[in-house]
């Protein structure tokens, strides 16, 4: 039997699946590893806990014998070598915040409408180039030594195979990348004075990138949220991928290049050869009912949580809570937002709020799949993962909120098992990416919005709206 591997390098650790030619999972594997927080808004990693994850986790999942590897992992985070391949410093992660000074600098370096022109996105902390210019600014003795720049997952792909690639999905996450085009932007580059030798080629996802010791190909792969999509089953135009983790995405692969004029959802390359994505994404979605739990119900469990707020009637009795825990990204790029329950009287129990909970990240949703709509996108259902998608209770109201069915795939391995479609196509097994997604990808339940909710969920949406600034379009600074 032919077996395909998917390896996705995350933030809290590495996750490796095997597959067969027809996606049946033959094993699965993960390895956690720590994260630094040094100060205040600062997420770190050391590379070097992700390459032993991953041999790990490889190890497991027979690897050895495997006829494709595919990559996924975490994007925008910054591994700065040297000549001789070294590590220079901590990994600076997706979800640091340290460089609002930077992205000020390339917005009025570049200006607004050129950047987003060039690369699909505003300047965000998150991003790979805002790190690179925080490290010239705080750093100027690692910053110059530096000589190679890679992605998470591509960084397991040098210790594993010996070269330096990357993909175009991924690299549309580094605002160094002409998104439109599929290549690195030398108009960014001379803009912000970064050297294009420090960036490896970028390759379509499931080409072959490089090979391993045992002559396996290791295809290009691509980010997490690219990869997930793929894994269930969006690799075009129609379905929408909609991610219920602990932040929550809704992802629409797009036919042609096209950015939102205000850069409130993102545009990058997707993992299919010649396809783009838009994509919105919240920052606490499953987070916000972590929170919840852990602050103030940490002696009930989520199944007991989610029994009282299914006693609950749709919009909770007027409670809303806006789910800005640590900010927000889509649709509002504030990183200065904050959560809060509104409409709280003496009748309401820990079932209102647990369910206003629900309801306040299905608004969230919501709020990408507008912008979404602006940019023509009319999906026909959403495939939604993530560990919320668990839950029946919040998937009826996803599905009422946003007026659109969601449907569960039969294997639900995130970015891995997107991963390991793409290591097929890199060996031969599948002609093409939308060949590896028909054979592999199957549907096994769909839940339909409730026609009873609806109505009300506009109703309750539109006070949600009304508790922030109006979505008008970010001007130029």
């Amino acid at each position: 039997m032919t077996q395909l591997v998917g390896l996705d390098v995350g933030t809290t650790g590495v996750k490796a699946v095997a597959i067969s030619d027809k996606g049946e999972v033959l094993a699965r594997a993960e390895h956690g590893y720590p994260l630094s927080t040094p100060q205040p808004g600062w997420a770190e990693q050391d590379p070097e806990d992700w390459w032993r994850a991953s041999q790990a986790a490889l190890s497991e999942v027979g690897a050895q014998q495997a006829a494709g590897i595919g990559l996924s992992g975490q994007m925008h985070g910054l591994v700065a070598l040297d000549a001789a391949g070294r590590v220079l410093r901590p990994a600076i992660l997706w979800n640091d915040q340290r460089t609002a000074a930077e992205t000020a600098e390339i917005e009025e370096r570049v200006g607004l409408e050129r950047l987003v022109s060039l690369t699909g996105n505003r300047a965000l902390t998150g991003f790979t180039a805002p790190k690179l210019l925080w490290l010239r600014r705080h750093e100027p003795e690692v910053f110059a030594r530096i000589d190679h720049v890679l992605l998470p997952k591509d960084y397991v792909r040098l210790r594993l195979a010996g070269e330096h690639a990357t993909d175009v999905a991924d690299a549309s996450g580094t605002l160094l990348f002409d998104v439109e085009r599929r290549g690195w932007s030398d108009e960014m580059l001379e803009s912000l004075q970064l050297p294009r030798e420090w960036l490896p080629p970028a390759l379509e996802s499931p080409e072959v990138s490089a090979r391993t010791g045992a002559g396996i190909p290791v295809a290009a792969g691509a980010g997490d949220q690219a990869a997930g999509a793929l894994g269930v089953g969006v690799d075009r135009p129609g379905a929408l991928s909609i991610v219920l983790g602990t932040s929550g995405v809704v992802f629409a692969a797009m036919p042609r290049f096209q950015a939102d004029p205000g850069a409130r959802v993102h545009a990058f390359c997707h993992a299919v050869p010649g396809g783009w994505h838009a994509m919105g994404v919240m920052l606490s979605a499953g987070g916000s009912l972590s929170w919840f739990r852990k602050a103030l119900a940490l002696e009930a469990s989520y199944d007991e949580l989610l029994a009282e707020a299914a006693a609950v009637a749709p919009c909770s009795d007027g409670v809303l809570f806006l789910p800005y825990l640590s900010g927000e990204r889509t649709p509002h790029a504030d990183p200065n937002a904050r959560a809060a329950f509104t409409g709280l009287g003496l009748s309401h129990s820990r079932g209102h709020l647990a369910r206003a909970v629900l309801e306040g990240v299905a608004y969230g949703l919501r709020d990408s799949m507008e912008l979404l709509g602006e940019l023509g996108v009319r999906p026909e259902a959403g495939r939604v993962s993530g560990g919320g998608a668990r839950s029946r209770l919040w998937l009826e109201i996803v599905a009422s909120v946003l007026d659109l069915p969601l449907e569960l795939t039969a294997v639900e391995e995130g970015a891995a098992y997107g991963a390991a479609l793409l290591g097929g196509v890199a060996a031969g097994t599948f002609s093409d990416v939308h060949e590896a997604v028909a054979r592999c990808v199957r549907l096994r339940d769909r839940i339909e919005p409730d026609d009873a909710w609806r109505p009300l969920y506009d109703s309750g949406y539109a006070r949600f709206r009304a508790l922030y600034p109006a979505l008008e379009p970010l001007e130029e600074t």
